[in-house]
């Protein structure tokens, strides 16, 4: 099993208990807001998501790791790998994402997390770019993506809502400069 460890953060593979604390989190309209459509989601979808990010590592050898905060064992979100195929005009390509409950927000572990995700997918997976996605106005997430050093790519719509994204980008080279 692969983990990766911060300062804070332990980023691991997914375990069956997670559901409880990853529910509460995907039913805040404030953490939904800029994913997908707005819409929360029940517990029943949580738990069809949480398979989903299962799926994904078996399929890819990366994915989406759950963080948990070293000090108290406590699950705050994700952060890592996934392949962004509701905008396919970025493919192929392997974004990196993360999203963590609002008690979580402000504190720099997004930024924390994704930079060992960063790592992760460019130099221990061996891609030679990563892409980040957010809506237009995900102040927030482009200030994460500023800070782990992707820049602007192009503007975009997703065709299954019509939403307005930004696209940003690294590439293998550019980290390593």
């Amino acid at each position: 099993m692969i983990e990766l460890r911060t300062e804070r953060l332990l980023l691991r593979q997914w375990r069956d208990d997670d559901l409880d604390d990853l529910a509460p989190m995907y039913a805040d309209p404030e953490v939904m807001r800029y994913i997908r459509d707005g819409t929360v989601q029940s517990r029943e979808d949580t738990a069809a998501h949480l398979d989903r990010m299962r799926q994904h590592w078996d399929e890819h050898g990366f994915g989406l790791f759950a963080a948990e905060l070293v000090e108290t064992g406590k699950l705050t979100g994700w952060v890592g790998l996934a392949v962004p195929y509701f905008l396919p005009e970025v493919m192929p390509a392997v974004e990196i994402g993360w999203r963590l409950g609002r008690s979580f927000w402000g504190a720099g572990l997004a930024t924390e997390g994704a930079r060992a995700a960063l790592r992760f997918g460019l130099v221990d997976r061996g891609l030679e770019r990563l892409v980040s996605i957010r809506q237009v106005e995900n102040v927030r997430s482009a200030r994460v993506m500023a800070k782990i050093g992707l820049t602007f790519d192009r503007r975009t719509t997703v065709p299954g809502n019509g939403r307005l994204v930004d696209v940003y980008a690294i590439s293998r080279e550019q980290y390593r400069e």
